[in-house]
């Protein structure tokens, strides 16, 4: 039951979790945690469906030259025989679950984002440990399978979705960084007024809107710095300029895009 390895940038770690293996019901957790970028999946795994997730960063799943974020909440589908490329940055956690069976409500969804519960994500990490046992870890793996749901995709944001307006905006956000959306608009789109809007995102992120679409912007930016030039990059997450972009990047840690790209 054992997929492909990672590619070309070694994580600090990969530690692997069966159950089950060999049976339908079986499920296989690899956790990674990444020293520099990791990939992904480039090679198609011919036997088993895919889930890969990551509690502590951004995803990026590529086709082509098209770029794809997953953020809070959310994780990449990929059914067996189906080719995928999905990266993520420095120090980050993902957590890549094979199975054999397709969760219900995923039937029919070939590849693409999934919503993850918090059950879900709680569970996943619950498994990917060393005193899980058998008998908790297979239980745990069926609450799992109903607690992922295919994204609507384009969906406008909605009052009282996910976990608050916040967190709707940070969904929206994720999947394109580059959105140049003021606050003042978000808070138009969702029908509250901006002073709710920020304070819900300084309650759910520690951090008001501004600072935490920078953040994520340059997140999603060191999942990327590996395969694209610095100029590239900075237009894909919504950097006017690549100065602009390195200027924000070596504020906020301490070094320069290029330094990252070796």
């Amino acid at each position: 039951m054992r997929p492909g390895g990672h590619l070309h940038d070694e994580p600090v770690r990969c530690e692997e979790y069966g159950y089950g293996l060999g049976n339908p019901d079986g499920i296989f957790v690899l956790k990674y945690r990444s020293a520099s970028g990791l990939t992904l999946g480039e090679t198609r795994q011919d036997f088993l469906h895919q889930l890969y997730w990551s509690p502590d960063g951004v995803l990026a799943v590529l086709n082509g030259s098209s770029a794809e974020f997953l953020g809070p909440r959310e994780a990449y589908w990929a059914s067996r025989a189906t080719a995928h490329e999905v990266r993520a940055g420095d120090h980050q956690t993902v957590y890549r679950v094979c199975l054999r069976e397709i969760p219900a409500a995923l039937r029919g969804h070939r590849c693409g984002p999934v919503a993850v519960g918090a059950e879900a994500s709680d569970l996943i990490r619950r498994i990917a440990r060393r005193d899980c046992d058998a008998g908790t870890a297979l239980a745990a793996r069926r609450r799992i399978m109903t607690g992922l749901a295919p994204l609507t995709g384009g969906d406008a944001p909605r009052p009282g979705t996910g976990g608050g307006y916040a967190l709707t905006v940070a969904r929206a956000l994720s999947h394109d960084p580059a959105d140049p959306t003021p606050l003042t608009e978000w808070a138009r789109r969702l029908r509250v007024s901006a002073k709710t809007l920020q304070r819900d995102f300084v309650r759910e992120f520690g951090m008001p809107y501004t600072r935490w679409r920078t953040r994520h912007r340059l997140s999603a930016a060191r999942v990327l710095l590996h395969a694209h030039p610095v100029t590239e990059v900075a237009h894909r997450v919504g950097y006017a300029s690549p100065s602009a972009f390195i200027a924000a990047y070596a504020d906020q840690y301490g070094r320069t895009p290029g330094r990252d790209r070796v």
